[in-house]
């Protein structure tokens, strides 16, 4: 940290989730240095929907503050980090952006990556986007999701495959929970970060089209992928979104106290792979 043109604030509370005040170039350069020095690191890109998950659910936010970066993935989880904080943050750090940030820095670096999860067919297509965009991209291993629980030793076998590929990162695309509990269970038994990236696969696939840049910026993303996936994401924007904005501003006006629980340090005794 500390280098011109990057943030690296810290962790700040957000309705009892722990937020880094962070940016693009000071989140890349966590992960960048985890992979050098060997050293394990889970990363999570969290927008509104990724915070209630853990305000709905103590354990689940016990893991989320126990992820040594958790960047503000939307706009509104950005503004209640300058509202509550006043952190001065000028964008968010968005996953699919910060997929390619650190994506570029491991092409220049020769890095290898591990691309976990997705379908088998989601993945035919984000290899060559990805070689497209990065030709010195090293891609060490590539292994679809099983769409089930962890079996018996099964999470052992991940990782030794993961460690044999010589990889240096795992970009995990599982969706919000699924791919922060595999990151938190998998982060013990791997020397490398693990990145939680959310659609970016889809995204970078070509499979989900990005919204205008005027949405992005707005915090309007959500209302594109409600109308791209109504069925799917209805619930999750029209509870959650009311929800967070009222808790948000309990915690403002102090109504409310949102206080974060202890990192977790349990490996979940089950988990989606």
């Amino acid at each position: 940290m500390g280098a011109a043109g990057m943030t690296g604030k810290g962790k700040r509370n957000v309705l009892g989730v722990l937020v880094d005040a962070t940016d693009y170039a000071s989140a890349t350069e966590q992960v960048v240095a985890a992979a050098h020095e060997r050293r394990p690191l889970a990363l999570t890109a969290l927008a509104v929907h990724g915070v209630m998950t853990g305000v709905l659910d103590p354990a689940h936010n016990a893991r989320l503050n126990s992820f040594d970066v958790v960047t503000p993935d939307g706009q509104p989880v950005r503004w209640a980090l300058n509202l509550l904080h006043h952190a001065g943050l000028s964008d968010r750090v968005y996953g699919p952006t910060l997929t390619l940030h650190v994506l570029r820095r491991f092409a220049e670096e020769g890095l290898p990556v591990y691309l976990y999860g997705s379908t088998e067919e989601t993945l035919a297509r984000l290899i060559p986007a990805l070689e497209r965009m990065f030709p010195a991209l090293k891609i060490a291993g590539v292994e679809p999701s099983k769409f089930r629980a962890v079996q018996p030793g099964e999470d052992v076998e991940i990782a030794d495959r993961i460690r044999a590929s010589g990889a240096r990162l795992v970009l995990v695309g599982l969706g919000c929970p699924r791919q922060e509990v595999f990151a938190y269970a998998m982060r013990p038994l791997l020397d490398m970060p693990l990145m939680a990236v959310g659609a970016a696969f889809d995204y970078h696939a070509g499979l989900l089209k990005q919204p205008p840049a005027w949405m992005q910026r707005a915090g309007l993303e959500w209302f594109w992928r409600l109308g791209l996936e109504p069925k799917r994401l209805w619930r999750r924007y029209v509870i959650l979104n009311p929800a967070y904005l009222t808790r948000l501003a309990g915690q403002k006006t102090g109504l409310w106290k949102a206080q974060p629980p202890a990192p977790a340090t349990e490996r979940p005794a089950t988990f989606s792979v």
